[in-house]
């Protein structure tokens, strides 16, 4: 069947190709989706003020958190996902699948169940200040609330991305980015939210693309798609997963405590207003990191199929275009 065909093409196609079909799409929605941060920082900003700003930037080391326990799932299950494949392992890729909701859903309410009672000693740990925490805490309640949403949006994702249909999975997050890009404003000034209706933006507009991204793996007539048999905990394909996600975790770990430490130096030799800025430069220069994900994004499915069919010299290649890439950008 045709779907069956994409993965197929990952060992047979000219690199340079297939390095362009897959991070072109992940570059243009990792931009998409760091440019909004940009717009929603421009709402957040006028309609809420210059501290509701700087309660934004409080809440990035936890998100970046957030990003960290996503990835030990979501980025190593999609790797594997493409080793398995490569080794025409597909009842193994299938029970990734299911492995990778469980897993999303556990440790997302796990995280909840755990920052959201100390969210307020968290919040000033990162640098918060009296005038600061109302903003930041009513921001990340609301996140923390659909944070398993969030990891199962950015899972499935990535899984999309390595089942073949990179496409699919740039939709999904422009999708996100065009209805967060319309409810934000809406709840900010129309229903007068404030930062509050920011986070319910973002969390209304994953949740509809997830619910778009759970039809596509519903369907039968592709390789990977749910059904009873895969939703059980393997431990092998948990501690696969969860191995190969092991570096992606760790890295967010590290930028959550560098924004801690540069939060908690601006508070100290600065001001409220200092961190906000702060927080508006992270996010400009981001969207130039971003860029090099979407490159990496687009890398990790053909890289981890060909290591899985064991034609290394594919890998080296892709990888050495990719840091090619990586180096001008």
């Amino acid at each position: 069947m045709k779907e069956q065909k994409i993965p197929i093409t990952l060992g047979t196609e000219k690199i340079g190709k297939l390095l362009m079909q897959y991070a072109a799409p992940a570059i243009i929605a990792t931009t998409a989706a760091s440019l909004y941060n940009i717009i929603d920082s421009i709402f957040i900003g006028r309609g809420v003020g210059a501290l509701a700003i700087s309660g934004l930037a409080l809440t990035f080391p936890l998100m970046n958190l957030t990003a960290a326990f996503g990835s030990l799932v979501g980025m190593g299950a999609s790797i594997l996902v493409s080793v398995r494949l490569g080794q025409k392992d597909y009842d193994t890729a299938r029970r990734v699948l299911g492995n990778v909701v469980i897993l999303n859903i556990v440790i997302g309410l796990a995280f909840t169940a755990f920052t959201l009672p100390l969210l307020d000693p968290i919040l000033y740990f990162f640098g918060a200040s009296e005038e600061t925490i109302g903003y930041a805490r009513d921001f990340m309640e609301i996140i923390l609330l659909g944070n398993v949403i969030t990891h199962l949006y950015f899972g499935l994702n990535a899984i999309l991305r390595s089942a073949g249909h990179p496409r699919r999975a740039m939709t999904a997050t422009i999708f996100t980015v065009i209805i967060n890009t319309i409810l934000a404003p809406i709840f900010i000034y129309g229903f007068g939210w404030g930062i509050r209706g920011a986070a319910i933006a973002t969390v209304v507009a994953q949740s509809l693309s997830l619910l778009w991204v759970i039809k596509l793996f519903n369907d039968k007539n592709e390789l990977l798609h749910f059904s009873r048999s895969i939703f059980r905990l393997k431990i092998r394909i948990v501690y696969d997963s969860l191995m190969i996600g092991m570096s992606p975790f760790l890295m967010n770990l590290a930028a959550c405590f560098v924004v801690i430490s540069i939060n908690r130096g601006l508070k100290l030799y600065g001001n409220d207003l200092t961190i906000g800025a702060y927080g508006i430069i992270n996010r400009l220069t981001f969207v130039f990191v971003m860029i090099v994900m979407g490159l990496n994004q687009g890398m990790q499915p053909i890289a981890g199929y060909n290591f899985g069919a064991q034609l290394y010299s594919r890998v080296t290649r892709v990888l050495k275009l990719t840091i090619y890439g990586a180096t001008i950008v």
